[in-house]
């Protein structure tokens, strides 16, 4: 089956399963590309958005551009194809340089147009330091998070009871820092890396409001932890121990949440 005959609902499932935006809006250029006018980055940009995929329009203009030049169809008129004509110096004679005529050019002929993949964009600035930066902040929040769990309640257990692994140990105050700053920073990069067409979808507001909470609980954690080892207390009170023992289904159900709402919500309607 073609693509122009599938149903209108399966080009949404269609889109969904492609991997990146450059194949879905190659996709959508298939689909309405049978007329003899060819797709318009307009009319791709509609497309995408009425089945659930938001791209910005300079990015669908080039794409949409290149696939025009492939099929032999003109451009669209957004995106101005440079012509050995364009160079031609064109207008009044400037005084004291006379006008050289430019080479006689074939009609439609074109300079070719690089391939998208091909556009090569800025180099960003080197990340290696911030590694040197965030090691001992590491160790710091690390040491936090497994002090704290000791005082709550985590500890040692053996997890495979009645198994050749009996005999394995685990401390389970390791999973405070893991789950609770690992998510942290999940969520600031969904936050932070959002394209502009989609910051106000449900998932970049779920991912900014959830990286500050939990930013917020993880330095009151480490806050907690360092005045009750300064008040050499032995065990934490009743209410900080419910709270730190709720933290691993937290991360659970936000880590979730977030990840549905990338896969199904990352749109821009609200």
């Amino acid at each position: 089956m073609s693509v122009m005959t599938l149903p209108e609902v399966d080009h949404a499932a269609r889109l969904r399963a492609l991997s990146t935006q450059v194949a879905q809006v190659t996709y959508a250029c298939e689909v309405l590309g049978a007329g003899a006018s060819g797709p318009s980055t307009a009319d791709v940009r509609t497309w995408l958005q009425d089945h659930g995929v938001v791209v910005e329009r300079s990015y669908v203009a080039r794409i949409v551009t290149v696939w025009r030049m492939k099929h032999g169809l003109s451009d669209t008129g957004e995106v101005e194809v440079v012509t050995p004509e364009k160079f031609v110096v064109t207008g009044p004679d400037v005084p004291g340089r006379p006008v050289t005529p430019g080479p006689e050019v074939e009609p439609g002929a074109g300079v070719e147009v690089a391939d998208v993949g091909q556009v090569q964009a800025p180099e960003p600035p080197r990340s290696w330091p911030v590694l040197l930066l965030a090691l001992p902040a590491f160790v710091a929040i690390w040491s936090g998070w497994v002090g704290l769990g000791e005082l709550t309640g985590f500890g040692e257990i053996h997890p495979l009871p009645g198994t050749p692994l009996a005999r394995l140990t685990l401390n389970t105050a390791i999973t405070l820092p893991i789950g609770v700053e690992t998510y942290a920073a999940y969520a600031l990069r969904v936050w932070l890396s959002a394209p502009a067409a989609v910051a106000a979808s449900r998932a970049v507001r779920f991912a900014r409001w959830s990286a500050i909470g939990s930013l917020v609980l993880g330095a009151a954690g480490q806050v907690a932890y360092h005045l009750m080892t300064a008040a050499h207390v032995q065990h934490a009170p009743w209410w900080i121990v419910t709270v730190v023992a709720c933290l691993p289904v937290a991360v659970l159900g936000m880590g979730a949440a977030l990840a549905h709402l990338i896969r199904h919500g990352y749109t821009a309607e609200a």
